[in-house]
């Protein structure tokens, strides 16, 4: 007997009878405007809802507070007072670096009791290309009174220019004293030789050094680097 023979047929001929068939009911027309009804107000919000994040991604309002606004900080941007704040201030454009050895003139002085340091000490610069300006026993006030290997005295011009960083990368251990005036010579440095100094430093160890004093310097001369 098939899968398909009505139960109690037992094998029987099923046949159909008269000219009607059975037909599925439909639904109710109340019921098919309902479904119709919600289905459109689920779609209309949708498009709302997409229409008002499109326009709070390129709006925000006038205080800032807007979603753009958060958007965009969430994304990692800087929101105007921000910038504001990160601008760099007038005058603090990074400064130059140091300038050579031959534009800068060096006074050598002596603060020791070791008869000719200032002068061999001034020939070495000389061979390493500084310009050699006077050459002498320290004032009074100095003689015998600097401990360190040496005492850099220059203007603020020159210590702007660099001229005190070319001239203190030879000199390990060497102290910067206040700057002699806000006007003079941009280019002119004095050494003050102390009790503390041997030797200058070899080539190698001036130029690290250098890179040294030259960080120092631009750090705090005013790059405009805030960390922003």
């Amino acid at each position: 007997m098939s899968m398909l023979t009505p139960p109690g047929m037992r094998g029987r001929k099923y046949r159909i009878t008269g000219d009607r068939y059975p037909r599925m009911r439909r639904r109710p027309r109340r019921l098919r405007l309902a479904l119709a009804a919600l289905a459109a107000a689920a779609v209309l919000g949708l498009l709302g809802y997409g229409t008002l994040q499109v326009v709070d991604v390129f709006t925000a309002d006038d205080d800032g507070s807007g979603g753009g606004a958060q958007a965009r900080d969430a994304s990692g941007g800087q929101s105007p007072a921000a910038s504001a704040e990160c601008a760099p201030a007038a005058g603090s454009e990074r400064l130059a670096p140091p300038p050579e050895p031959d534009a800068v003139t060096v006074n050598v002085y002596n603060a020791t009791r070791r008869t000719g340091l200032a002068q061999r000490t001034a020939d070495q610069l000389a061979e390493r290309g500084f310009t050699i300006g006077e050459v002498d026993n320290a004032p009074e006030e100095l003689d015998g009174n600097v401990e360190a290997p040496g005492l850099l005295l220059a203007t603020s011009a020159a210590a702007e220019s660099g001229a005190v960083a070319a001239v203190g990368a030879w000199v390990e251990g060497a102290e910067t004293g206040d700057p002699t005036g806000e006007r003079g010579a941009p280019m002119e440095v004095d050494l003050v030789l102390g009790d503390g100094f041997d030797s200058l430093l070899g080539e190698r160890q001036a130029e690290r050094r250098l890179a040294e004093l030259t960080s120092e310097r631009q750090a705090s001369g005013g790059d405009g680097a805030s960390g922003c």
